[in-house]
């Protein structure tokens, strides 16, 4: 690790870059046959909008990077980004989400758990993390993200907590 990183993982999916891939052919074939003939139907526009969607998401959704340091903990999915300022965090565990919500997708996704609404960084074969706010980051109370190493990060990010809350403090 190098400059004041605490902890560094990249997390990839290949189920899931598999199910991203898988879709957008699935969509593209009738977008291909439609657009050999000069009239267009709707059904084949659609299916081109979504086998282009589902292209973007595989190749933004590729690779989850995760980077610790002593001030903030910084999510990066593709061309999107979340920074947690460590002063903001009230909590960290293990995310144990209800199967059918477990089950809603990889990607980045919004939702209600248990009256909170949550940005969710996931794939869908990795243990999660989640992390409960201080303060709302816009409508946003807690952030949960998949990681490999579920048990190490959150002592790290527990240790790197209180430590700002020492110096602070």
């Amino acid at each position: 690790m190098t400059g004041n990183h605490i902890y560094f993982e990249r997390v990839t999916s290949n189920r899931t870059e598999a199910l991203f891939v898988g879709l957008s052919l699935l969509f593209f074939l009738p977008f291909a046959r439609q657009s050999r003939r000069r009239a267009r139907k709707p059904v084949g526009i659609l299916s081109g909008c979504l086998s282009a969607l589902f292209l973007f998401y595989a190749l933004n959704y590729r690779t989850l990077t995760i980077q610790l340091s002593k001030d903030a903990l910084k999510l990066t999915f593709g061309i999107f980004n979340w920074t947690i300022p460590l002063d903001n965090v009230a909590a960290c565990r293990l995310d144990d989400l209800p199967v059918l919500m477990k089950m809603g997708g990889a990607g980045i996704h919004f939702m209600f758990i248990r009256q909170r609404y949550r940005a969710s960084f996931n794939f869908l074969e990795h243990p999660r993390v989640v992390i409960a706010f201080k303060q709302k980051v816009g409508p946003v109370q807690d952030i949960s993200f998949s990681t490999r190493r579920p048990h190490e990060l959150l002592r790290l990010i527990q240790e790197a907590v209180h430590s700002q809350s020492a110096l602070s403090g």
